[in-house]
């Protein structure tokens, strides 16, 4: 037990140190080095490829990766140092970077790269602090005749958007001209001794058209600019938390909560009303039918009164399942709880990756030990498969499906391609961390005095289901079971998937957990009454009309995300 309070504590800390941020200060003329991240186009962010697969200016003694934490690296970051010098408050104009001689093969790399709206980003790089991703979008600049293709740097933690060329087109001939932006001007804002933003922007009069058969030699610059500023250290991050949602966006942010808290109140009182007159005409007939001694025929849920805590098929799986349940609920909240006192800002999404690899392998005990109290009242014994079940569960599939966006992404030599040596440590925390907690949490459910009283004698023999109508079978009855709790959070699901596949950054979590906790409420609300509904027509168990209504949310959620990637892929043409 030791060795695994030490292997926690040394998680913690390591997940502390990705999140920790301090306020850097710099003198003046102090190097403060530049590091390029990765390109990709600008309508698909989730497409992203090595810096230098492109043929920038390359510093003297080669390109050097930089050593990144497990966050960086599962989000897609390659960081690589770049040849640009750029010092603390010192104002430089028009410095050369270099010139290259770019070859057919680097033309026509540039060209595919335009024509796809590709974008670059790099980080400069302080030594010795943890890095805090902060928005300086420049915008996609787009006229009648003229459409520019996009760039991201990173400067003292905070990236920076660039373009790396734009493309006109005549419109008499229809002819369309490549030009590539060979000028950078970085305007950097300082409060005494710490950088507060950046800016860059390209000179549109210092361009080279690039064309298969015209070769040449082009020759790169870039200037600085510092400028002094009130706004202080603990403010610099307000600008990109505005940038990502607007004024305007939070108003449909407290609409939808309304909107929700609405079906809250509509679902609390058809639950109420529904539940307490059928109830009350339930019991005030079975009370007369007592007191006259009448023998009447049992029907509604009294009938099943012997067969609805029956246990059900596979209870190996369903315990899993609740085990595995409980987990992602515990992480959720444990990740708000961090959301919440601020330990997630904009442009740093690498720290929410590794906090939830962390957290999950620390939660592994919840799910086993869930897992082996409910796999106890039902009277399992088998306690070996029931902890491999609850470990590979949700790992298992997870797996699965990595491994073929793994191999395609290595096939296309994208960044979210996650080097080996990163596999190694996230199975090495399985199987040190995970597997281990998993067992003791199995071992404490079995040793534990869980036992299941059922209110009513259950019968031997269960009774015949008899048919029913198609708008009360089990799926139609999923159906709507989904579609209520879907219909009270898919406003925020816009905004989720629009931080998924764009480039904003979600960071609202005071409202999303708001969102979250309607979709806990309505979610109960909605599998009471549809598990009264089931049992009221003699359908099955308690625990299988649980199970059944509880899950279809997932599915809306899904179909909901297939849907808009679908109409994503089709905007982008």
């Amino acid at each position: 037990m030791a060795h695994f309070k030490a292997i926690q504590v040394a998680l913690l800390l390591l997940l502390g140190a990705s999140l920790s941020c301090e306020a850097k200060s710099h003198t003046v003329g102090e190097d403060i080095q530049l590091f390029a991240n990765k390109v990709g186009p600008f309508k698909n962010p989730t497409e992203t490829y090595r810096f230098f697969s492109l043929p920038f200016c390359a510093p003297k003694d080669g390109p050097k990766d930089k050593l990144e934490d497990l966050g960086e690296v599962l989000e897609g970051d390659r960081l690589v140092s770049t040849p640009y010098k750029i010092k603390f408050r010192t104002n430089v104009s028009n410095v050369e970077l270099c010139s290259k001689s770019l070859t057919a093969s680097d033309i026509d790399a540039l060209l595919e790269a335009v024509k796809a709206d590709y974008y670059f980003q790099g980080i400069p790089k302080i030594p010795l602090m943890f890095k805090v991703y902060k928005d300086a979008y420049l915008g996609l600049q787009q006229g009648n005749h003229t459409q520019c293709f996009g760039a991201q740097m990173y400067f003292d933690d905070l990236p920076v958007w660039g373009f790396i060329g734009k493309v006109e087109k005549n419109i008499k001939t229809g002819v369309r001209k490549y030009y590539l932006f060979t000028h950078f001007h970085f305007e950097i804002s300082f409060n005494d001794d710490k950088v507060i933003e950046i800016n860059v922007s390209s000179d549109p009069d210092k361009t080279e058209e690039i064309s298969l058969e015209n070769l040449k030699t082009v020759s790169f610059s870039y200037s600085v600019n510092w400028l002094p500023t009130r706004i202080t250290y603990e403010h610099r991050m307000d600008r990109y938390a505005k940038y990502s949602f607007l004024p305007q966006h939070m108003e449909i942010h407290w609409f939808s909560i309304i909107n929700s808290c609405v079906t809250v109140l509509l679902l609390t009182g058809f639950l109420a009303t529904i539940l307490l007159r059928v109830l009350k005409n339930d019991f005030l007939k079975y009370t007369r039918d007592d007191e006259m001694g009448q023998e009447q025929e049992e029907t509604g849920w009294k009938y099943l009164h012997g067969d609805v805590f029956r246990f059900p098929k596979n209870t190996n799986l369903l315990a899993a399942m609740i085990g595995a349940g409980v987990q992602m609920l515990s992480i959720a909240l444990l990740v708000f709880g961090m959301a919440l006192v601020g330990m997630f800002y904009p442009y740093n999404r690498g720290a929410l990756l590794a906090a939830l690899i962390v957290i999950y392998a620390l939660t592994a005990s919840i799910a086993s030990y869930v897992a082996g109290i409910y796999y106890k009242k039902f009277g399992g014994t088998d306690w070996v498969n029931n902890v491999l079940l609850t470990s590979c569960l949700f790992c298992a599939p997870t797996l699965g499906v990595f491994a073929y966006l793994n191999t395609v992404a290595i096939f296309y030599r994208s960044t979210a391609a996650l080097p080996f040596g990163t596999i190694c440590i996230i199975v090495l925390l399985w199987a040190l961390v995970t597997f281990p907690l998993t067992v003791v949490g199995g071992i404490a459910a079995k040793n534990s005095k869980a036992e299941f009283n059922a209110p009513c004698r259950t019968t031997k023999l269960p009774r015949d289901i008899p048919p029913l109508p198609w708008y009360r079978t089990t799926f139609m009855q999923m159906l709507m079971a989904g579609f209520l709790p879907f219909s009270a959070i898919y406003i925020e699901l816009y905004y989720i998937f629009a931080s998924i596949w764009g480039h904003k950054v979600y960071t609202i979590y005071s409202i999303l957990f708001i969102v979250f906790i309607i979709l806990i409420i309505v979610t109960s609300f909605i599998t009471i009454a549809l598990t009264y509904f089931q049992l009221a027509v003699r359908l099955k168990s308690h625990a299988c009309c649980v199970a059944e209504v509880a899950l279809p949310d997932a599915a809306w959620m899904l179909l909901h995300a297939k849907a808009r990637s679908r109409v994503h892929l089709l905007l982008l043409g």
